[in-house]
């Protein structure tokens, strides 16, 4: 365990080692890197500090593995409306294109948000479905989907495989190595299904 926790406490340290050389790099050539993310929030000034280092470390660690994630999702959700307007008008979530399942707890999350008095997240069915049930819009309709992507099989793999990513990545648990190496490979995998 303590083996564990040097190997934590290294790549933390290494982390902000490259972040500071990062900003550096920024300033002297006056070049945005899109880094922004890993600056504190001014709001959480007060906070966020009481925080204990070793999470703060860990969330840092994450951050880069949460941004592609969720630039990744937020691609796919594109992806399905941009095709399903093409393919069925822009009514295409009423249509007969989204399993009734599927239509039916969105709603209730939907309902379920509205009723807790926050903010809705959007006005978008489709924000409120699972990255599995994303996976499961595009297999019934492949008809559409099929002159995108290279194979059903393949998209339901890769779709399986980030949905497996995505539980440590949503619930604030480290990635292994491994599985930070398995999410690169995933991503490619799914730009390459649509080549």
């Amino acid at each position: 365990m303590n083996h564990l926790k040097a190997a934590l406490n290294h790549f933390a340290m290494t982390s902000q080692l490259i972040g500071h050389n990062l900003d550096q790099v920024e300033q002297r050539y006056g070049v945005n890197l899109g880094r922004e993310n890993t600056k504190i929030i001014e709001a959480d000034k007060e906070y966020y500090p009481q925080i204990e280092q070793d999470i703060r470390n860990e969330a840092a660690a994450m951050a880069p593995h949460y941004e592609v994630f969720y630039s990744l999702e937020k691609t796919v959700r594109r992806l399905i409306t941009d095709t399903l307007v093409t393919g069925s008008g822009v009514d295409w979530w009423k249509s007969q294109r989204i399993p009734r399942d599927i239509r039916n707890a969105t709603e209730k999350r939907q309902r379920e948000e509205i009723d807790s008095g926050v903010t809705p997240r959007s006005d978008d069915p489709i924000d409120f479905c699972t990255f599995g049930e994303l996976g499961e819009i595009i297999k019934a309709n492949w008809n559409v989907f099929g002159a995108t992507f290279s194979s059903v099989k393949a998209v339901e793999h890769v779709m399986v495989v980030l949905n497996r990513l995505r539980g440590p990545i949503a619930h604030c648990c480290l990635l292994a190595e491994d599985e930070i190496l398995r999410l690169r490979l995933a991503v490619r995998d799914w730009f390459r299904l649509m080549e």
